[in-house]
């Protein structure tokens, strides 16, 4: 049997209101690739790419694609056990709303998709015929 629809949305819930404060082990966090087994690199504000681990009561609910941004708590380095340096407790869904926290940091900023498209794109083109070379 699968979990509880209640688990679910539980689970949802919590990770669309931002928290009032952050702790000082806590972060915002940028993913960056998904390394499998609820483990994800992260890149940190401090541009510093560190490896975490999903929390349990996220897996298999909430899906982190690459890009999105995740709130983690850091183990300090005296606990740390192998490379996992700390857990993904919350995911921001409602990027605006986090945007609006005074934590959110400066080094994220707001993406936009006219900055992201490239001039040497051939999606959509046509490719090249062999006419135009005989030129």
């Amino acid at each position: 049997m699968g979990r509880p629809k209640r688990d679910i949305r539980a689970a949802a819930e919590e990770s669309t209101t931002p928290p009032d404060q952050l702790t000082d082990a806590q972060s915002l966090a940028r993913v960056i690739k998904a390394e499998g087994n609820s483990l994800y690199t992260c890149s940190l504000p401090t541009q510093r790419t560190v490896l975490v681990e999903l929390a349990p009561r996220f897996r298999n609910t909430i899906w982190i694609k690459r890009g999105g941004y995740v709130l983690v708590e850091l183990t300090p380095p005296k606990e740390q056990k192998g490379k996992v340096e700390g857990e993904i407790v919350n995911v921001v869904r409602d990027e605006k709303e986090w945007r609006k926290q005074s934590y959110w940091p400066k080094e994220f900023p707001r993406s936009t998709y006219e900055d992201e498209e490239d001039e040497d794109s051939t999606v959509g083109r046509m490719p090249p015929s062999d006419s135009e070379d005989e030129d």
